[in-house]
C-alpha cells in the first residue's frame, strides 16, 4: 500500500531502538526523511546508518535529551519544521505509591506530558499552515488500565491524554491530525528490565515471569517493533486524516474494554 507521505520529514523521538525505531524504520520505508534522536549518540548513529541503507531516504541524527530544555532546542534547531512528529520518551521507573515524592512527579511530567506538549506546540503552526500534518504520540496501555507499579508513567501518560484530546479537535479542519499509540508488552529494553525486576523480586525465574506475562495476553506473547511502527506509519498517511484524538491500544488483546 502506498501511504502517500513519500518525500515527507519525521521527526522520531527516542528512535535508535525500540519503539521508536520501529516507528521509524516503518516511516522510511513509505519513503519519508528523518530526523532521529536519542541520548547514545553512538547506538543512534548507527542506527542512521542501517536506515539510510535499507531505505535510501535522508536521515538526520541529533544526540540530545530531548526531555530538557537544551536537548530539544538542539534537536528542534536540527530539525526545523516537520511534516510529521512522533514523540516518544522512556517511561519513569516502577516504584510504589508510597515512596514517590514530588520530584519524581515533576520528573514525570516533564518526560511524559510537558516534553510531548512542548514538541507539539513547535510544530502545529507550520503544519497548520501548510494544511497538512500527523502527530503520534507513543503513550502506554496503562492510560486505559493503570498498572499499580507505574503510577508515576500512569498520571503523567493520563495528563498527556487529556492535552491531547482537546487540542485534536482544534488543529484537524487545518488537515493536521494528532494521535496517540498505547503499547503494551513489546520486546524492548524496558520490557526487559521490567521483567528483570519481577523476576529479582518474585524469586521467580525471567521464563517463568514472561511465561505468567503470556498467559494474560490473548495473542500468546508480546508484540513487535515491526507491528508498532506499521500502525504508527499508517496513522501517519494519506488514509488517516479521519482519525482524530484517537488512543489506539496495541496490547495483544490484554487490556478487556469495549470502549
Amino acid at each position: 500500500m502506498d501511504l502517500g507521505i513519500s518525500g515527507k520529514t519525521a521527526l522520531v523521538c527516542a528512535s535508535s531502538k525500540g519503539l521508536g525505531r520501529g516507528c521509524a524504520e516503518a516511516l522510511a520505508e513509505a519513503g519519508v526523511h528523518l530526523i532521529l534522536n536519542g541520548r547514545g549518540a553512538e547506538a543512534l548513529e548507527a542506527t542512521a546508518v542501517e536506515i539510510r541503507a535499507a531505505h535510501g531516504v535522508d536521515v538526520k541524527a541529533v544526540a540530545a535529551d530531548i526531555t530538557s530544555d537544551a536537548g530539544r532546542a538542539q534537536v528542534l534547531e536540527a530539525a526545523g519544521q516537520v511534516d510529521i512528529l512522533v514523540t516518544n520518551a522512556g517511561g519513569p521507573p516502577p516504584g510504589s505509591w508510597s515512596d514517590w515524592d514530588r520530584d519524581n512527579f515533576i520528573n514525570a511530567l516533564d518526560a511524559n506530558m510537558l516534553t510531548p506538549i512542548a514538541l507539539m506546540k513547535s510544530q502545529l503552526p507550520g503544519m497548520m499552515d501548510r494544511g497538512w500534518g500527523r502527530v503520534v504520540n507513543i503513550t502506554s496501555q496503562s492510560v486505559k488500565a493503570p498498572i499499580a507499579a507505574l503510577g508515576l508513567s500512569n498520571s503523567a501518560r493520563a495528563g498527556l491524554t487529556g492535552y491531547v484530546a482537546g487540542t485534536a479537535r482544534q488543529v484537524a479542519n487545518k488537515g493536521v491530525t494528532i494521535n496517540n499509540i498505547l503499547p503494551g508488552a513489546h520486546y524492548t529494553d524496558r520490557i526487559d528490565m521490567l521483567d528483570n525486576n519481577a523476576a529479582a523480586s518474585s524469586g521467580k525465574t525471567m521464563e517463568e515471569v514472561r511465561a505468567a506475562k503470556y498467559a494474560t495476553i490473548p495473542v500468546g506473547r508480546y508484540g513487535t517493533k515491526e507491528e508498532f511502527g506499521a500502525m504508527c506509519a499508517f496513522l501517519c498517511s494519506q488514509y488517516a486524516g479521519y482519525i482524530v484524538g484517537q488512543n489506539i491500544l496495541l496490547d495483544g488483546g490484554g487490556v478487556n474494554t469495549t470502549m
